[in-house]
């Protein structure tokens, strides 16, 4: 069988998980898209056009797309998985002891298709029978069970890491996933359903998981693999210091990485991710966000025992490039002015996702930066996203790759 992980960010994709939007973006309303990080109110229709043309996209380049909502709802097949999921999604302390009890009783009868939707598509108040002195003073939409409309960007909630790893009998054979822990509010929920389907589906039975939803901040958004044995991690808006230096022991630790490079990034909206200004186009090339190329810095971190050795700042490219063993880790500038790059970048025109060497899938949109990318011999395969990047969030973002060559 073919091991699950990946070692790089252009290796040939064979596996990834997505997930199709759903009914959790219609309950998106102009009162609360700020609060579940949304910059608009998407059609959801086109949304969901947009989205399956990008998974036939991938599947025209012979990659299996696996849908989250679904592996969820086989994984809630499971009784301990529906315990588990019931008690973590009820934990919370808005509902008080009696709603609580009644949501946890009816959630218990649920079919699990019917679970799957009330945990990822929300539950308002006005939507359940159960009256009590809560109910009586919560608003008739307000959520009982927040919706979750940023499972469309499953890069964040898990990262493949290579298999293997480590010395010992049975090492080369091991594979791993670090579950992540979400930075916002809204999103908190996201990783503990991700790490319910690797915990309990017949899939991923013996997959070892890293870090998790209980430890400091880390996003996959900001993990980028550079080459086998190199890791790039920003630092900024969602993945704090403490979780780069927690991510960064446990790779080094497990021989996934002899090297992890910490990125500092702008602690903005717009560069939210590490992945939002560059990503990886060939084994040697990224494309980046030009306003930021020139001052891009990063630490390379190494271990030496149970310690950690950090290097002096220097430029990322250079940082990179000697961690990788190359010469150069070419950029592709983009060659935009200052207000067009700036454009195109919001519109995640640097998050690409390659689906294997110099192939990769942008939106269509972002004309002038695919523009560059093909004159530098990168084929492009555009898809429409205006609905979907309502959400901050491109072909990268969307996808959570599970096997690459």
């Amino acid at each position: 069988m073919t091991s699950l992980g990946a070692c790089s960010e252009v290796g040939r994709l064979r596996t990834v998980m997505l997930h199709r939007p759903g009914p959790e973006l219609a309950r998106l309303t102009p009162r609360n898209n700020d609060s579940l990080l949304f910059d608009g109110i998407p059609w959801v229709g086109r949304a969901q056009e947009e989205h399956d043309a990008f998974a036939d996209a991938l599947r025209a380049h012979d990659v299996e797309v696996l849908y989250l909502v679904d592996l969820l709802t086989e994984t809630l097949e499971n009784p301990d998985a529906r315990e588990e999921i019931i008690d973590s999604t009820t934990t919370t302390l808005h509902l008080g002891e009696g709603l609580r009890a009644y949501l946890a009783s009816a959630m218990a009868d649920l079919a699990p298709a019917d679970l799957a939707t009330v945990v990822t598509a929300g539950l308002r108040n006005d939507e359940v029978k159960h009256r009590s002195i809560v109910t009586s003073l919560l608003r008739p939409d307000d959520f009982l069970v927040d919706p979750l409309p940023n499972l469309l960007f499953t890069r964040d909630s898990s990262v493949w890491l290579p298999p293997g790893g480590g010395a010992g009998p049975g090492a080369a054979d091991v594979q791993r996933v670090a579950v992540t822990s979400l930075a916002m509010p809204a999103r908190m929920r996201e990783t503990q359903l991700t790490n319910l389907v690797y915990e309990h589906h017949p899939r991923f039975a013996g997959v070892e998981r890293l870090h998790g939803p209980h430890l400091e901040h880390l996003e996959g958004g900001d993990v980028l693999l550079l080459a086998p044995g190199v890791i790039a991690v920003g630092v900024g808006e969602r993945t704090t210091p403490a979780g780069f230096e927690r991510f960064a022991r446990q790779v080094l630790a497990a021989g996934l990485a002899e090297t992890v490079l910490a990125v500092p990034i702008a602690q903005e909206r717009a560069t939210m991710h590490l992945d939002t200004i560059v990503t990886m186009v060939d084994v040697d090339t990224v494309v980046i966000y030009p306003n930021v190329a020139d001052h891009l810095r990063a630490f390379s971190v190494t271990s030496d025992g149970d310690e950690l050795v950090v290097s002096p700042e220097r430029s990322f490219f250079a940082a990179a490039a000697e961690a990788m063993g190359i010469d150069t880790l070419h950029q592709i500038d983009t060659g935009l002015d200052p207000v067009t790059a700036e454009r195109e970048q919001w519109d995640d025109g640097n998050n690409t996702l390659a689906i294997g060497p110099r192939l990769t899938v942008a939106y269509e949109r972002n004309e002038q930066t695919n523009a560059r990318l093909e004159e530098h011999g990168i084929e492009v395969v555009a898809i429409r996203g205006s609905e979907l990047g309502s959400g901050r969030g491109g072909p990268r973002c969307m996808s959570c790759p599970i096997v690459r060559d």
